[in-house]
């Protein structure tokens, strides 16, 4: 295969010392006649292509083979004397590369007999001709060249019959390109065989100009500094550039890449080819213009973003007598193309002419150089400024005589970048094949990119017209799979009642069971439907029907329990409060919910704020209550009407209440009983606080099932005290926050006696990111065979939407970065959309969209809010059909499971908790001493997160991490006061004039005027979930 894509920058500092020196060094040894060996300097692009030599060794990238098919009869002489005609004419193919006083130069030697070896197959059946002939093709293309010796090319005849022989070249790149076997060494060989082969001397004239005066020239012009304009320009057009185009790979890039690749063919019918050319002449751009395009634009649709730099490669030979130099003489550009704004594809076609006309028409700096002087990011794991490389070629020309030449029979499974998209234009249609690196990319996702490719083309033939953003690039059969296939769960739902009716049938069902356990007490569902019962109607008799919101605010107990049970009996929807939350967090959701009755007990109503709501005080007021009726009370309240009102972070400095109906919980829990197999034998523990949505799954579905309900005290239960509950309590089912997960799975593997004779059967983890490293942890356990699901959903789509059923061996095979966070439940429609809201292709990022009939009603008192996030659903036959913007970036992986990538926009989670960063970022601009802030959630280990807030203290004020510290935690929940604040002088900034969030130093190197010294966190005990 030849190539005409070139490396991207090196990543050790050998490439400066050689830049510098090189020149010096060598141009003393070019006076010598060209009848010896002599030294002369490497050009920009052989200086380059050492270096990255250098650093990969073991692996043949810069092997490039042919294979030259000669039918008829054939003068094997007359073919060896032609080949060493051409070596001996040629100084680069008889240069070595060695060093010379530590630096690398090129030695030219005098003409040699370059061996020609011969291989006679026709002794072979002729059924295995073609496969020896492969295997000798491959073993040859695949051996490494030592480049401090000549002959840097190999040459092989295969004869399958006296009239079908194969020439079999294997060259390093470093001594040749594409324009050299094509228009120099094709047609210098054809000639010379047809003269030898009649006897006759070589016709050819010596050749102009030899490649060793090409480098000098180029290094010359360089020291003159004759370019300055040209490296002006690429300076401009180069300046801020992204670090690195965020390609979406199978797997991560790793820190040392093995180059190893692979290649996918294709070809284009010859009528979207033939469209193509016309579309070009029509917009008045060439045919490659078109394709760059095009290609940039499928690389926006995948990566989406508006920045998209790919590099190209372009011929350096200016000068007349250049034309017939064999040499390595090409050059890479950058071409940096602007797609924000959403143009149509002829106005976008008008960008890239001007970008690739200016490109050309400062080609004369060598990529090598410009790397020198832009110096930009790079890593040996990664060439950052281009991993994307395209290159477009003229189809091979006909030789006389029937010669054919083919560049692809031999796959030498290398790669030299991450993605490379090569291109030939043929009679019978466009031709390439996308080249990839196996280290990332798997062979199924490039099937699709070539897929969506071809679509893409389709599409911009069709229609030029078309938005960018709107060009179809998916097939119907993949917009199928992604809209309905993969959404395929829904159930008829025969449940149209509300929670507590289902409740108060399964009373019906199991009296005499228990229903909730908690601590040395215990209450049978009969039991708790009574208390719940009298409650009820002592609510109703205070206004308490549907739509009325009612705060709880209770310490976990059996009281906790019967008062949500008693809200809903008596109509109304209740609105979780934490007792331990700080008060001005109380007082905004009482003043903002407007809940006409208060739950609470005496002791935390004498702490509260005061307030025009009803407070009732069930432990003060019991006597009163125990007097109502034990029946079910009667209410007019249906799933239509709300069933509670949760609080969640808002990014305006406030929570917002999202705002559940019955219909929706109902569907939910039913949903959630069915996919945890709950039944009366089983024992759920109720763990997290009354305010994280995921204790109301714990609690409601496992009190129409039946089962029975263990709630955990006040204190948070350590790692080592947690395995004796488990144990006490006989517990199956848990449902437990990520990271307090991740505690147990560490303290679990590490003595796997702790938890011996469990009868856990299901364990469900949410809130966060589930780590593999702890996963591989809990594989170790005795819980490895126990069903484990990692759960995910939004509290605006009624608690879970989505879970994944964690295979025993999962990761076990092939390492994972991430643990998927599954398919949609039931109910539920998960939508991946950019942000054109189209559905974007299988392996590439968008923002999860949620659909279905679990949806919240809206937000409280937020009409504006709720009509951003709550949108139309484009996708569905229902009529007023709605989904749900998460602001969460996800994935579809191969496989229909969906992957969690992190947050579009500054909301996060810790400890399980959704966080708002604006909203702590909020309260923090109301303290007199903060000019400006930023925060953060910093990762110090996976799955260990902390906040970190960024202060700009006001003008001539220091305040102190304690004086901030204890000023939020009166405003805010415990979770959300940072950990770390970091103070500086002012805010980096991008060059629009944003904040740069990845400029923000490391928090545990950043200077703090301050008396107190930051602590890093150290171990997850320091996570410790405030439950």
């Amino acid at each position: 295969m030849l190539k005409s894509t070139e490396p991207a920058e090196s990543s050790v500092a050998l490439e400066k010392d050689v830049q510098d020196s090189l020149l010096q060094e060598t141009m003393a040894e070019t006076s010598s006649t060209r009848n010896t060996e002599r030294v002369v300097p490497l050009s920009f692009a052989q200086q380059q292509m050492w270096i990255q030599a250098q650093l990969i060794p073991d692996a043949p990238v810069y092997n490039e083979s042919l294979t030259i098919h000669l039918p008829g009869r054939l003068n094997i002489p007359a073919l060896g004397q032609s080949l060493n005609e051409i070596i001996e004419r040629h100084e680069a193919w008889r240069t070595s590369f060695p060093l010379v006083n530590g630096q690398p130069v090129q030695m030219i030697h005098p003409a040699f007999t370059f061996p020609l070896s011969i291989v006679d197959l026709q002794h072979l059946p002729k059924a295995k001709r073609e496969s020896e002939a492969l295997r000798l093709a491959t073993e040859q293309a695949t051996s490494l060249f030592d480049l401090t010796k000549v002959p840097l090319l190999r040459a092989t005849l295969v004869s399958l019959d006296e009239e079908d022989h194969r020439l079999l070249l294997t060259l390093h790149h470093i001594i040749f390109d594409r324009w050299s076997i094509y228009r120099v060494f094709l047609p210098e060989l054809h000639t010379l065989y047809e003269a030898f082969s009649n006897g006759n001397p070589s016709p050819l004239p010596p050749p102009a100009i030899q490649y060793a005066d090409f480098a000098i020239q180029q290094r010359e012009s360089w020291q003159e500094n004759i370019h300055a304009e040209q490296l002006a320009y690429w300076k401009q057009q180069l300046a801020h550039a992204p670090a690195a185009m965020n390609l979406p790979t199978d797997r991560p890039t790793p820190l040392m890449q093995s180059y190893r690749g692979s290649k996918f063919p294709f070809t284009l019918s010859k009528d979207v080819t033939d469209r193509l050319k016309a579309l070009s002449d029509r917009e008045g751009v060439t045919l490659y213009m078109t394709l760059v395009a095009a290609f940039q634009i499928l690389l926006y649709r995948y990566t989406a973003q508006q920045d998209i730099m790919i590099g190209t490669s372009t011929e350096t030979r200016e000068a007349p007598e250049e034309q017939t130099l064999m040499g390595l003489c090409i050059n890479t550009l950058v071409l940096r193309t602007d797609l924000s704004g959403n143009p149509t594809f002829s106005d976008f076609l008008k960008r890239v002419r001007e970008v690739v006309s200016e490109a050309e028409a400062h080609r004369a700096v060598p990529f090598e150089y410009l790397l020198k002087e832009l110096q930009p990011t790079r890593g040996v794991g990664a060439n950052t400024l281009l991993r994307v490389m395209l290159s477009l070629e003229a189809a091979p020309p006909i030789l006389l005589s029937g010669w054919t030449v083919s560049q692809s029979e031999v796959e030498l499974h290398t790669t030299r970048s991450d993605l490379s998209l090569a291109l030939e234009d043929r009679a019978e249609g466009l031709a390439g094949w996308f080249e990839y690196s196996t280290d990332v990319f798997d062979e199924a996702t490039i099937a699709r990119l070539m897929q969506h490719w071809q679509t893409l083309l389709a599409s911009v033939v069709a229609d030029p017209t078309c938005q960018i953003a709107k060009l179809p690039l998916l097939t119907e059969a993949e917009r199928h799979q992604l809209l309905v296939e993969w959404n395929a769960n829904q159930v008829e739902s025969s449940e149209n009642g509300c929670i507590h009716q289902f409740f108060e049938a399964q009373v019906e069902r199991t009296p005499e069971a228990v229903a909730v356990v908690f601590e040395n007490t215990q209450l049978t569902y009969h039991e708790l439907n009574v208390k719940a019962n009298q409650l009820a109607h002592y609510l109703q008799q205070r206004g308490v029907g549907p739509e009325v919101l009612v705060c709880i605010c209770v310490e976990r107990s059996p009281e906790l329990i019967v008062g949500l049970l008693a809200i809903l009996k008596a109509g109304g929807a209740f609105v979780p409060l934490d007792p331990s939350h700080p008060q001005d967090r109380l007082d905004f959701i009482l003043q903002d919910s407007q809940a006409a009755v208060l739950l609470t007990q005496q002791h935390i109503a004498e702490k509260l704020p005061e307030h025009r709501t009803q407070i009732i005080c069930v432990d003060s007021s019991a006597e009163a209550i125990a007097q109502e009726p034990t029946t079910n009370p009667v209410s007019t309240v249906n799933h239509e009407n709300l069933c509670y009102a949760i609080y969640t972070s808002g990014s305006t400095g406030n929570p917002k209440g999202v705002l559940i109906t019955h219909g929706s919980m109902v569907r939910h829990c039913f949903a959630m009983s069915r996919h945890y197999q709950l039944d009366s034998s089983d024992r759920v523990l109720q763990f997290t606080t009354l305010t994280f949505d995921i204790s109301l799954e714990q609690i409601f579905p496992t009190l129409i099932s039946g089962a029975q309900l263990v709630l955990r005290d006040e204190e948070v239960w350590s790692t080592l005290e947690f395995h004796e509950k488990v144990l006490k309590f006989g517990l199956t089912v848990m449902n437990l926050g990520t990271p307090y997960w991740h505690q147990l799975a560490q303290e679990w593997a590490d003595d796997p006696k702790l938890i011996q004779g469990n009868q856990l059967r299901l364990v469900v983890v949410g809130g966060d990111r589930m780590i593999p490293y702890y996963l591989n942890l809990w594989q170790q356990t005795p819980l490895a065979s126990v069903r484990l699901l990692n759960a995910y959903g939004p509290a605006e789509t009624t608690i879970t939407s989505t879970t994944f059923e964690v295979p025993p061996q999962f990761g076990k095979d092939t390492p994972r970065e991430q643990v998927p966070i599954g398919r949609p439940l039931p109910h539920r429609k998960c939508y991946v959309l950019d942000t054109y809201k189209e559905p974007v292709p299988i392996g590439v990022p968008g923002e999860l969209y949620i659909g279905g009939d679990i949806l919240a009603r809206s937000y409280l008192n937020r009409p504006e809010l709720s009509v951003e996030r709550f949108i139309p659903d484009p996708f569905s036959d229902e009529p007023d059909a709605r989904m749900y913007k998460t602001g969460d970036l996800v994935r579809y992986l191969p496989d229909g499971n969906i992957e969690f990538l992190g947050r579009v926009d500054f909301q996060v989670k810790i400890r399980g908790f959704r966080i708002e960063l604006g909203e702590i970022e909020g309260a923090l601009r109301l303290h007199s001493a903060v000019q400006e802030t930023v925060v953060i959630a910093h990762e110090d280990s996976p799955g260990n997160k902390s906040l970190v807030a960024y202060i700009v203290p006001a003008s001539g004020l220091k305040p102190t991490v304690s004086s901030l510290q204890q000023y939020l935690k009166e405003k805010l929940p415990e979770y959300m006061v940072p950990a770390a604040f970091v103070f500086l002088d002012t805010l980096p900034l991008t060059p629009n004039g944003k904040i740069d969030r990845r400029a923000l130093p490391e928090p545990s190197s950043a200077v703090r005027p301050t008396e107190e010294a930051f602590v890093a966190p150290t171990s997850m005990a320091h996570y410790q979930l405030l439950q």
